[in-house]
C-alpha cells in the first residue's frame, strides 16, 4: 500500500473564472511529488489527484506522463485528455518529446508534467524539462509535476557516494523551494522491494539486477532519509523566513529541528551551564547559542566582565554563538531571543534569590514558563565547590 506525507498546505489549482486575458498576469502554481527512488508512487499519486480534481470540474490535461508500463498507473489515465507529443528527428530517428506550446496554445488550468529532471531531445526548444515546466508556470497555467530526490543537484556528490551511481540528469534545488507545495511519497524499502519482486516496477529481465545495485536495501533506507531530511529543511527554511521579521507574532511555530540555548550571568556557575548545554546540544546534533542579558542600568565589575569574556571564549570552542543583550526584563529578554531563533531547549541556572524575594517577585524559572510555549526548560542544579583543594603529588 502507498503511504504518502503531505509537507505543505496550499489551495488547489486556479478555478475556472480566469479569463486567458488574466492569466499572463500571474505565474502558475506548482506541486511537486518527491520519493526516494523510482516505483514509490509519484506518478500514480499526481494522476489520482488529478482524477479528483477532473471529477470536481476542473480543466485538466496530461502534457507528459510516463507509465513504463505499471498496470495500475495505466489504468489511473482512464478520462484524462493526453496532448499529443510532438516529433523531433535526430540523426536518422525520430523522437518524440512534450508539446510545450500545444500545452500554452491549450490553456487548461491544470497540466500533469511527469519526470521533472529529464533531458529532452536535441533541437528541442528548452534543454531540460524542469526549463519547459518553468515556461508553462510563466504562462499562468498550474503544473503538477514529479522527481525523486537523488536528481537535486547538491545531493549529487552524496548520492554517487551511497550508491556509487553518478546521476547526470539533475534540477536545481530552486525549484522546490520556489514550488508552492511539495508532498513526499513514502514508503519503507521494504515495500518497495516487495513492489520490484512483484514486478510492478521494471521488466522481470531487469529485477535482479536492480536488486543487485541501486535498490539494495541500504541504499533505499540512505535515500529515504535524504528526501526525509531534505523535505524538513526545506519546511523549516519557510517557517523561519516567514516569522524572521515578526518575533511578537502570537502563531505558534513548529520546529523540526532542535536549538539549544544557555542564559548565563554573572554568577560563577555560568560555565557550568555552558558545559551542560553543549552536551546536550552535542547529544541533540543542535545549534547552540549562550546568551547574556545586561542590565543597561548597571555597570559589572572587573571580575564579572571577566568572568563573561571567559563564558564567552568556552562558547567559541564549542562552535556556538554569543549572544549580549540588553534588558531590564531578564526573562522577557530570553523569551524574544528564543522566539527570534526558534529554540527549542533552554538550559537555566537554579535561582540564586532567596525565598523571600521568590514570593514576593517570583523566579526566573516561573516567569520563563509564563512566557515560552513548546519550548523544554532545563533548571540546573548548582555544584557547590569544594571547602579546600588536596593537591595530589
Amino acid at each position: 500500500m502507498i503511504s504518502s506525507t503531505e509537507v505543505t498546505s496550499q489551495d488547489t489549482p486556479s478555478s475556472g473564472s480566469d479569463t486567458l486575458y488574466d492569466r499572463p498576469r500571474r505565474r502558475g502554481k506548482h506541486k511537486i511529488f518527491i520519493g526516494m527512488a523510482p516505483g514509490v508512487g509519484k506518478t500514480y499519486r499526481m494522476l489520482e489527484e488529478a482524477q479528483r480534481l477532473r471529477q470536481e470540474g476542473l480543466d485538466v490535461v496530461i502534457g507528459v506522463v510516463e507509465t513504463h508500463g505499471r498496470e495500475e498507473t495505466i489504468k489511473k489515465l482512464d478520462g484524462l485528455e493526453v496532448l499529443p507529443r510532438k516529433q523531433i528527428q535526430v540523426g536518422g530517428v525520430i523522437l518524440t518529446e512534450m508539446d510545450t506550446e500545444a500545452i500554452v496554445a491549450r490553456q487548461p488550468q491544470l497540466v500533469l508534467i511527469d519526470e521533472l529532471a529529464h533531458t529532452n531531445a536535441p533541437g528541442s526548444e528548452r534543454e531540460k524539462r524542469y526549463q519547459d515546466v518553468e515556461y508553462v508556470l510563466s504562462r499562468g497555467l498550474d503544473v503538477y509535476s514529479t522527481v525523486n530526490i537523488q536528481h537535486l543537484e547538491s545531493l549529487n556528490d552524496i548520492v554517487a557516494r551511497i550508491t556509487t551511481v553518478v546521476v547526470r540528469e539533475r534540477i536545481p534545488d530552486r525549484l522546490l523551494e520556489e514550488a508552492d507545495e511539495v508532498v513526499l511519497i513514502d514508503v519503507t524499502p521494504e515495500t518497495l522491494e516487495e513492489r520490484l519482486k512483484e514486478g510492478k516496477i521494471y521488466a522481470p529481465e531487469k529485477i535482479d539486477q536492480a536488486l543487485n545495485n541501486f535498490f539494495q536495501r541500504r541504499h533505499l533506507i540512505a535515500l529515504r532519509e535524504l528526501a526525509l531530511r531534505e523535505i524538513a529543511d526545506n519546511i523549516e527554511e519557510d517557517s523561519i523566513e516567514e516569522d524572521s521579521h515578526d518575533i511578537n507574532r502570537k502563531a505558534s511555530h513548529c520546529n523540526i529541528h532542535e536549538r539549544v540555548l544557555v542564559c548565563i550571568s554573572t554568577y560563577p556557575n555560568g560555565l557550568q551551564l555552558l558545559r551542560r548545554g553543549a552536551r546536550i546540544a552535542g547529544y541533540m546534533n543542535a545549534p547552540f547559542y549562550v546568551l547574556f542579558v545586561s542590565n543597561p542600568d548597571r555597570f559589572l565589575t572587573k571580575e564579572e566582565t571577566l568572568h563573561i569574556e571567559t563564558c564567552e571564549r568556552l562558547c567559541q570552542d564549542f562552535n556556538g554563538q554569543f549572544m549580549r543583550v540588553p534588558g531590564q526584563n531578564i526573562s522577557r529578554a530570553i523569551a524574544e531571543v528564543a522566539q527570534t531563533y526558534h529554540i527549542t531547549q533552554i538550559v537555566i541556572g537554579e535561582s540564586q534569590k532567596s525565598r523571600w524575594k521568590m514570593l514576593l517577585r517570583g523566579s526566573l524559572t516561573q516567569q520563563l514558563v509564563r512566557l515560552l510555549k513548546n519550548i523544554d526548560l532545563h533548571i540546573i542544579a548548582t555544584e557547590q565547590p569544594p571547602e579546600r583543594l588536596i593537591s595530589l603529588k
